[in-house]
């Protein structure tokens, strides 16, 4: 049986181009899983395998492959950067033990990094920092330090202080051992030299190693009183509290070093087998009932207890699809038969494979604490649980968001028709996050997504991948409609005509709720005017008929309605009856309640050089965005603002065009906020107008 305290589980995470990719590349060359080191800006790094990853020079789903450093294995993911793509580092995150969190030494907190962290906080993962790209034009290391404090309010355990910096930067200096690491050939990452700190730094390492001991002997009350008596705690006591904080994130053990040019990776390697998690140190995963609720067990990391996984990824390649699994508990064999609890059909297991970006290692069998891919499975999706079918358990399942935008295509052909279907089938299988529907009065298909980038990579997906050439149309908002104000109203659903009747009345108050409340129903009747068995039908009435808003057929959000009293009769009242006379009811009262058109606002984050930050700020004011800060850093100004989505279609040409090519920008959803009036108006007729286009 494997030894699972020599296990790591781990993600590498960070914002687009801080260099996650090519760190992954240094350990896989590092430890011996490959020979050649491919560099993303040629398009060959092991972990991009996809033709857009290659082109584009981005990372767009995650990759999974493992590899072994002083006996140790380590599963590694390579997660994207992009905000459109964040549902894979979720998703990634939510099946890890630890992480490690890759900073740009120039660029420093990036807006995608907090998107990172914050998944990784709400995921309770143990995380190392990497402050990468020391080489670059103005990196500083303490600055981007201090930026993980103020930004993400966390606490970096400085471990490693740079020797030198930009085009000087050779080394680093261990601060545990107070030791310099330093690498003479860019050329051979092998081979470096440990020796003595330079003597310029000596005061500079005292410092920052007092400030990480001090911080360390916290987590030990005995090594604290040796320590606060005068006694200086050992390296292995020093390792020990440096794993027992990072483990229970009280603080990130922070390194330095530049990938790129193969410095310091060893020290993250190192870093990762000292102080992050094996499968059995972090906390169990809650099991939950068939409504969502945790049922008080737990999936304990055990090889010998009942089987408990996760399948967390979905891909789809040309030998037929496969399923990303994490194994909680219990063990997966060949040939075996699961139990799916989403659907409560048994599945059964073809074939388990070990993968290496899109390569894959046959394997008869995988335990707990392994993170696998499985053949052969036909009804399993993203976040299902699979279990062993004498002891059914539910492990807590993944939320994705909705996405934000949409674009209509069509097949540029009939006879493609049933390609398309086919194959954006096996795409929403794939990527939780994307959605596609059919608009029941044009025939065409909807494709919904986080973001332009996203929707056009699933574009470039069907053409190349699915071979399926689709006219697309131009992108739609994803707006919604609320409510403003309070409508007492009743109705009466009355209907006679031979046989049976149907009758329902319903007394009821509709009225705006807490932003972000989504759908909320009360009832309050007492006296059984209106029996209990059709609460439910009344709601889902009211439930049903808000997919459709009263202004422009957009869903409605965000409002209660409280059922207070009714009517029904002995014979002709039912179920359905009631579900009618709620859906009517919908009809009657919300043209009365002040609808109100919403609008997907973004939190867009722009970087440019300082030169053109009057002309980028006036453009962002004129798409009506409210300018947040100003931040300005070596290589440029970081200007963050809320704009409304409908405002940033093709805002990138701009921003290039405005900046000479060096503008960056990203953003990701932010919340629904009213229409400006006349903007409401616009989008009201323009959507009405669209309708009646399509039923002709």
């Amino acid at each position: 049986m494997t030894d699972l305290t020599n296990y790591r589980n781990i993600g590498i995470f960070a914002h687009v181009d801080a260099g996650k990719t090519t760190t992954s590349e240094r350990i896989l060359k590092l430890t011996g899983k490959i020979h050649k080191t491919g560099e993303v800006h040629d398009g060959e790094a092991t972990t991009d395998f996809m033709e857009q990853e290659q082109e584009r020079g981005i990372t767009i789903q995650s990759a999974a492959t493992s590899c072994f450093w002083n006996d140790h294995r380590l599963n590694i993911i390579d997660t994207p950067g992009h905000v459109d793509f964040t549902i894979e580092v979720y998703r990634s995150l939510k099946v890890l033990d630890g992480g490690v969190g890759v900073f740009c030494g120039s660029g420093g907190v990036e807006p995608q990094s907090e998107t990172n962290w914050r998944y990784a906080n709400d995921s309770e993962v143990a995380r190392i920092i990497f402050v990468n790209k020391l080489d670059r034009t103005g990196a500083d290391f303490y600055r981007v330090v201090k930026q993980i404090e103020d930004v993400l309010g966390a606490n970096p355990l400085v471990m490693a202080l740079p020797i030198g910096i930009e085009d000087n930067f050779i080394g680093a200096v261990d601060l545990l051992t107070r030791k310099a690491w330093v690498w003479k050939d860019p050329n051979d990452p092998a081979e470096y030299d440990i020796e003595d700190a330079p003597e310029d730094m000596s005061a500079t390492i005292e410092e920052w190693r007092e400030k990480l001991i001090e911080t360390a002997v916290e987590q030990d009350d005995a090594v604290m009183e040796k320590y606060l008596e005068g006694e200086e705690p050992t390296i292995n006591e020093l390792k020990s509290c440096i794993r027992k904080g990072t483990i229970n994130l009280s603080f990130f053990p922070a390194y330095c070093g530049s990938a790129f040019k193969n410095k310091c990776v060893q020290m993250i390697l190192n870093a990762v087998v000292d102080y992050l998690p094996n499968p059995t140190e972090v906390k169990p995963q809650p099991e939950v009932d068939l409504e969502g609720n945790e049922s008080g067990e737990y999936a304990i990391v055990d090889p010998s207890k009942p089987l408990r996984a996760l399948a967390f990824k979905i891909m789809d390649d040309r030998y037929g699809a496969l399923t990303f699994i994490r194994i909680y508990s219990g063990k997966i064999e060949k040939g075996m038969t699961v139990l799916n609890t989403f659907t409560g059909k048994s599945e059964r297991i073809g074939r388990i494979v070990e993968m290496h970006a899109d390569e894959r290692i046959e394997l008869d069998s995988a335990q707990a604490g392994d993170i696998i891919a499985a053949i052969g499975l036909k009804n399993v999706q993203t976040g299902h649980t699979l279990c062993d079918p004498d002891k059914p358990a539910t492990l807590e399942p993944m939320v994705f968001p909705d996405p934000v935008i949409s674009i209509a295509v069509a097949p540029v052909d009939k006879g493609a028709s049933e390609k398309l279907g086919i194959a954006i089938g096996k795409m929403i299988k794939e990527d939780p996050s994307f959605r596609v529907e059919t608009d029941r009065d044009s025939g065409e298909t909807i494709l919904k997504g986080m973001g332009e980038l996203h929707l056009d990579i699933k574009v470039d997906i069907l053409k190349r991948t699915h071979s399926v050439e689709v006219e697309v149309g131009s992108p739609q908002v994803a707006y919604r409609e609320t409510v403003t104000k309070r409508v007492e109203d009743t109705y009466t659903h009355k209907k006679q005509s031979g046989g049976s009747g149907q009758y329902g009345k319903i007394d009821y108050i509709i009225e705006p709720s807490e932003p972000g409340s989504g759908f909320v129903f009360e009832s309050t009747v007492t006296g059984g005017n209106v029996p209990k068995e059709f609460w439910p039908a009344v709601e889902g009435g009211f439930k049903k008929s808000m997919e459709k808003g009263v202004l422009a057929g957009y869903p409605c959000l965000d409002f209660k309605v409280t059922l207070f009293d009714g009517a029904f009769h002995a014979v002709d009242s039912s179920a359905i009856a009631f579900e009618l006379a709620s859906a009517a009811a919908y009809r009657q009262s919300m043209p009365k309640a002040g609808p109100q058109l919403m609008e997907p606002i973004m939190k867009v984050d722009v970087f440019t050089p300082e030169n053109n930050v009057g002309d980028v700020i006036g453009d962002l004011n004129r798409r009506r965005s409210i300018i947040k800060s100003q931040e300005a850093n070596p290589t440029g100004v970081r200007v963050k603002a809320e704009c409304p989505l409908s405002e940033m279609f093709g805002y990138i040409g701009t921003l290039r065009t405005m900046t000479s090519g060096r503008g960056q920008f990203s953003m990701e959803f932010l919340n629904y906020s009213p229409c400006p009036k006349n903007v409401a108006e616009e989008v009201i007729t323009e959507t009405l107008a669209r309708e009646e286009a399509k039923k002709k």
